[in-house]
């Protein structure tokens, strides 16, 4: 039956997810402007809480429940403009069971809604106990048992009217405690220089009076997305006295429940020990970080930093540590291995006896917030301040204390420190009005996000030629030069791993990342192959291959279009990662991919001797098992083919599901059943794909590897989309992520079947096919 002769079709599907059945309705229309999709359905979802909750039953829609939405928690709405993000390089099967799937409604940071538990909470009459982060020690460590037994305690027991933000916030409120997280302290310094950036990360109407439910929430950027994290306020406590990070006044606790939030984001408190100022800087902006080596920077270092400013990025420097001494005093009054906030870049009016002019001169602060400052020239002390008149001195911001903040001038400042960060910020990171409000520009940005796959897509670093080819490649097009540039465009591409950290306690670390930019001829083309790789070289890339969670580099490129190659040192790495592109001026990006499809119009080769022998001994068997009716079914075909085959190949012989595909590939009326034309037309099939698979197996080993398969089925032709190829890799390789050659005959028969059949749906060409539900079991049961 043709059901595509109607103008319209209902496909009505019954499910029962424990509320009860429920059935969903979907409507398919056919006309001049291709297939429309309507849905109908909906219905609330029962949500049991456990005893933590309070107990009991209650009903949310969970549309509603479930965190997310608009707003200025970082959400979409309210017309903010966000980069572009494209799903994960895994495929996803529909209506299948995902690992990463969680039950409990407050399991997982996307299922945990600050409103929905607040409102229980303060119906229940109780105070909010986090299960995704439980008051406990591992909690804290991962690797060991605390040294002295710490108490979770809430601030309303450790202090007499405790505070979220008392008096207002600065860069002198937060102290180092006892954990190594001082690249955490270094981020927050400068955050808390930029307003508008505070509040998006810390929500300042929060407190510990008006409906009180020792509920907390912040706003991190993690890995692409912002994220509302909730937290409960109980915090690790010895001797009444916070153990971690703290605010300078003790009864202000923003500081200990944001570092709490950004604990819980990575797994553990032990998971911040140890890390980057950029690493934490671009958590509270969504910005990527540029990290420069000050004894090699580039000449307009201090043009670059000025724009940095310019544009509200966040920056922090340091100096390499001392490796036999933690944290070593120079004479200067600088520590090594200690992170930095540079809090301003500012050019300076001076007046000296001699002379007068502008002086570029920077601000820094130490995170520790005491007298450990710098004692050269223009510190607190030094006389060289009387250059400098006393309305420039207020307008900078001059604070001559021991409160760990201090100036130095620009060249003192390269002198001495080693390695400079800049977070530039995001599209997303602050809207129109917040720029206007506070005189910032914005940086243009799109972001992918993808997953490097062992034997599908970890083809590892150009080292490695033969598979390098394999790797997620993105195509993007700078069109306008910069303003203050000779025809070139400012580019900044960022590599991010995810989740890293996190997996700490499961023995991971950093991957070793980078990528490689290439030039492209042709703007349209299709994934670029092994060949293309081995003639053309790379116009830029990444300034090393390293294992930090970001890799990131400046690049001044022609206009035109460009491939960029993330991928990691070494190949068959897996691992999951965020390519981020900045430019000045509006760029497009997107993966080079190409639409999965069958070439009808391949040229044949003719037929070597050996198989015109094989050909004609096939023929005589047919005619010999298949009787009088001159049809075979699998078993028969099974039979005749390995007779010719396994002289030819070293392998075990198709099996009769092999066979039962062959036979489905040419059986569109359902009879189980060849006949000796549609045996000829499998045979030129066959015939074809086994020349590639020879082609390809340069060994004669009778296995391709799983890199390789991409390319033979090409050859046999096969155009494939990243998604299929993932797909296929996963279902037809072996544990070595090799392709024996009855698996490449049985993915090439499935291909073709699947394509052919899709197409005989897809009445319109517009990609899409309807299926009722017996018409899909059909279709995908029996091939």
């Amino acid at each position: 039956m043709n059901f595509f002769k109607s103008a319209t079709r209902t496909v009505r599907t019954t499910t029962d997810d424990g509320s009860g059945p429920r059935t969903e309705t979907k409507t398919y229309s056919f006309g001049d402007d291709g297939p429309s999709i309507g849905y109908g359905g909906g219905g609330n979802i029962d949500i049991g809480f456990g005893k933590q909750f309070g107990g009991g039953k209650k009903s949310f829609n969970i549309s509603n429940f479930i965190g997310g939405g608009g707003g200025s928690d970082g959400g979409s709405g309210g017309g903010r403009r966000t980069c572009i993000r494209q799903p994960s390089q895994r495929p996803q099967v529909g209506g299948r069971a995902s690992r990463k799937e969680k039950k409990n409604p407050f399991s997982g940071l996307n299922n945990q809604s600050y409103d929905n538990i607040k409102k229980m909470c303060l119906e229940e009459g109780i105070l909010f106990e986090d299960p995704e982060f439980p008051a406990q020690d591992d909690s804290i460590f991962f690797s060991r048992a605390p040294n002295r037994p710490f108490v979770w305690k809430r601030p309303v027991d450790l202090v007499d009217s405790p505070e979220f933000i008392a008096s207002g916030v600065s860069r002198f409120d937060v102290k180092q405690g006892e954990l190594g997280d001082c690249w955490l302290l270094a981020a927050i310094a400068s955050l808390t220089c930029n307003e508008v950036l505070l509040n998006k990360v810390v929500p300042p109407e929060q407190n510990f009076t008006d409906e009180y439910c020792g509920l907390f929430k912040f706003n991190i950027w993690h890995e692409g997305d912002w994220t509302e994290v909730v937290v409960d306020d109980r915090l690790p406590s010895y001797m009444d006295n916070l153990v971690f990070m703290h605010s300078a006044d003790k009864h202000e606790f923003w500081s200990a429940l944001l570092e709490k939030a950004y604990a819980k984001l990575h797994g553990s408190y032990e998971s911040l020990k140890g890390g980057s100022t950029s690493e934490a800087m671009e958590d509270f902006t969504g910005g990527v970080t540029e990290m420069f080596d000050l004894k090699k920077a580039p000449k307009d270092l201090l043009t670059i930093m000025l724009k940095a400013h310019d544009r509200g990025s966040l920056m922090g420097c340091s100096i390499d540590a001392d490796p036999n001494q933690l944290e070593a005093e120079l004479a200067n009054g600088l520590i090594m291995g200690h992170a930095y906030s540079v809090t301003a870049v500012k050019m300076v009016e001076i007046q000296t006896p001699g002379r007068s002019g502008k002086l570029p001169m920077v601000r820094c602060r130490n995170p520790w917030g005491n007298e450990s400052e710098w004692k050269g020239a223009f510190s607190d002390e030094s006389e060289r301040w009387k250059y400098i008149t006393d309305s420039d001195k207020e307008e900078i911001g001059l604070t001559q204390e021991d409160d760990g903040e201090f100036w130095m001038t620009f060249g003192d400042w390269q002198s001495n420190f080693q390695k400079l960060e800049i977070c530039n910020l995001g599209p997303d990171s602050l809207d129109d009005d917040e720029l206007v409000k506070i005189g910032k520009k914005r940086w243009e940005a799109t972001s992918e996000v993808g997953e490097w796959i062992p034997n599908v897509n970890a083809g590892g670093c150009r080292n490695y030629l033969q598979t390098f080819f394999t790797n997620p490649q993105y195509r993007v097009t700078v069109t306008d030069p910069d303003e203050d540039e000779d025809d070139l465009c400012t580019i900044l591409v960022g590599v991010l791993q995810k989740d890293r950290r996190k997996k700490r306690k499961e023995g991971l670390d950093m991957l070793t990342i980078g990528y490689v930019i290439y030039k492209l001829k042709d703007p349209d083309c299709g994934p670029l192959d092994v060949d293309f790789f081995k003639y053309n070289a790379s116009v830029a890339k990444s300034p090393s291959f390293i294992n930090l969670r970001e890799v990131c580099g400046r690049h001044m490129l022609q206009p035109g279009t460009y491939c960029i190659i993330p991928s990691t040192f070494e190949p068959h790495n897996k691992g999951e990662y965020l390519l981020r592109i900045f430019t000045e001026k509006a760029n497009v990006t997107h993966e080079i991919d190409e639409e999965t499809a069958i070439q009808e119009d391949q040229e044949e080769k003719p037929p070597t001797e050996e198989e015109v022998e094989q050909e004609d001994a096939l023929k005589r068997s047919f005619k010999r098992v298949s009787g009088d009716d001159m049809e075979i079914d699998a078993f028969e075909l099974r039979d005749i083919l390995n007779a010719v085959f396994k002289k030819e190949f070293d392998f075990d012989g198709f099996g009769v599901d092999a066979c039962r595909s062959m036979v489905a590939m040419h059986d569109g009326d359902l009879s189980g059943k060849l006949g000796f034309d549609e045996f000829k037309t499998l045979w030129t099939d066959l015939r074809k794909w086994k020349g590639v698979f020879k082609e390809f197996d340069k060994d004669s080993s009778g296995r391709l590897s799983s890199y390789e398969l991409r390319s033979a089925l090409h050859a046999s032709g096969f155009k494939l989309s990243n998604r299929t190829f993932s797909t296929l890799v996963m279902r037809f390789s072996n544990k070595a992520g090799e392709i024996e050659f009855s698996d490449f005959m049985l993915c090439a028969i499935k291909l073709k079947t699947m394509l052919a059949s899709f197409k005989s749906y897809d009445a319109q060409r517009q990609g899409i096919a309807a299926f009722d539900v017996d018409s899909f079991v059909a279709t995908t049961m029996y091939s």
